[in-house]
């Protein structure tokens, strides 16, 4: 049997990881993602590798072995990674999301102010799969508005951040909704609807407590959403045609196809909608007056699922709210993703999250023990590791032999990881998230983390329902 490293020895690595990504965090600010995180987490293998090779005699081929075996299930990752790429850049281009923003900030009034913004920010999240991209564009407007309609920032900001973390937690087209689900071997539709009996609690409960704040507040200033439908309209074909994307994606989705064949799909039908409803957007992203209209709609076509496109709108905050990186924008995701993974491979064949999870196990008692602990270590992961990726991948690694044993189906810690890790890194100044959205809005972390109600009513709800028992099976031995 082979001898586990002491529990002390085991958190080394972790130690070191950590170190390493409070560096570079420093170092690279928001940028840590681009490379410096994917090296911490290298050097961090290499550490692990080390001490297990030195002093537990652990032999290379063990952690070749564990590797392959862990990459090999992140090669459909991957694949969907890159048609979530494809997905996004057809979804923009061809109006769908334009035309979903054009009619969602029609809804702003002062008194429904902070629900509306809770509510626009998580449909453009749902539909982007970006709670970065949400928050840095729309989001950004929307604190702009609230200035001019006398409205606390902080609120604002908290209103923003919660229906943008909201929509990244439950879009399909989400990178960390993809991370939670693969790293746990959960299929990617399964872990949204379950994510469902946790999720909408929380939002509907963060939507009361908005609807309440927003009562007596008043203003009569809506110059940022008019400038918002007129840029949309004046440069894209704004056409309630273009919500058959979503619904027949929708119905895609209601008969369970694989997430991959559904997406790709998806991408395909928004990519005829855009050569007929914007050929004139399509030929400005081909940027090539010696092309024909067939090829100039064919080369457009292919940056927009491919590449970075930018469509001039007139406005500096549309322009960034349009464009989109295609499968080149989701290279550094997938770059971090095989990195952690190969970090979590070599803890896994050491022995070493084994050793820490004995030690962990010991302390559940119980089935809200064992989510409670779960929710715990995501949020403490990303306090100590800076990083929302990370988290996922640590803490379902950490767990996932502990719900096997147990008998609870894997789609829990999938829930629960989400629930915490995802959620909760935009509340913490120094992870990559709290420090990315503080600096795109202009409000500190610490400002604006008592409202966002949602990423904290997320991991109390999950424990609550952990309690409650609510669609919660365990098998029996």
């Amino acid at each position: 049997m082979k001898q586990l490293p002491h529990p002390l020895i085991a958190v080394i690595p972790l130690a070191v990881l950590i170190v390493l990504l409070a560096v570079v965090i420093a170092l690279f600010g928001s940028d840590s993602l681009s490379g410096g995180s994917q090296v911490a987490l290298i050097m961090g293998m290499a550490v692990c590798v080390f001490i297990s090779m030195v002093f537990y005699h652990v032999p290379w081929k063990t952690f070749e072995q564990q590797m392959t075996k862990t990459l090999g299930g992140v090669a459909v990752t991957v694949l969907i990674l890159l048609a979530v790429g494809m997905l996004s850049g057809s979804w923009m281009v061809s109006g769908v999301v334009p035309t979903l923003i054009y009619y969602g900030v029609q809804l702003l009034s002062p008194q429904f102010f902070l629900v509306s913004a809770c509510i626009i920010c998580a449909l453009v999240s749902l539909l982007s799969g970006s709670s970065w991209t949400t928050i840095a564009t729309i989001g950004v407007a929307l604190l702009g508005i609230s200035h001019a309609l006398g409205i606390n920032e902080a609120v604002a900001a908290g209103a923003i951040i919660s229906g943008a973390y909201f929509g990244d937690k439950m879009s399909p087209l989400s990178d960390t909704t993809i991370l939670a689900s693969s790293t746990t071997g959960v299929d990617l539709f399964t872990h949204i609807r379950y994510m469902m009996f946790t999720t909408m609690p929380a939002f509907v409960l963060t939507l009361v407590i908005f609807a309440v704040m927003g009562f007596g507040m008043g203003g009569d200033s809506i110059v940022h959403v008019n400038q918002y439908t007129e840029g949309l309209s004046s440069t894209f074909n704004i056409s309630l045609w273009t919500l058959l994307v979503p619904v027949l994606t929708a119905v895609l989705i209601a008969r369970r196809l694989p997430s991959l064949i559904v997406l790709f799909l998806s991408a395909l039908m928004a990519g005829i909608t855009a050569i007929i409803l914007q050929p004139h957007i399509l030929t400005q992203i081909a940027d090539d007056a010696s092309l024909g209209t067939g090829a100039a709609l064919t080369k457009g076509l292919a940056i927009t699922y491919y590449g970075a496109t930018a469509v001039e709108t007139g406005s500096a905050e549309l322009n960034e709210l349009v464009s989109t990186g295609g499968m080149t924008g989701m290279l550094n995701t997938i770059w971090l993703i095989i990195c952690a993974m190969c970090f979590g491979a070599v803890m896994v064949a050491s022995g070493m999250i084994e050793s820490i999870t004995r030690v962990v196990i010991s302390w559940v008692r119980s089935r809200v023990g064992l989510v409670a602990s779960t929710a715990s270590t995501g949020i403490f992961l990303n306090i100590t590791t800076g990083d929302q990726f990370i988290s996922i991948v640590l803490t379902a690694n950490m767990f996932q032999n502990v719900y096997e044993k147990q008998g609870y189906e894997p789609r829990l810690l999938s829930r629960t990881c989400e629930d915490s890790a995802t959620v909760t890194s935009v509340l913490v100044p120094w992870n990559t998230c709290g420090m990315t959205q503080s600096t795109v809005l202009g409000v500190p972390t610490i400002t604006y983390l008592p409202y966002c109600f949602f990423n904290i009513l997320s991991p109390l709800m999950t424990i609550l329902i952990a309690a409650i028992g609510w669609k919660i099976r365990q098998r029996k031995h």
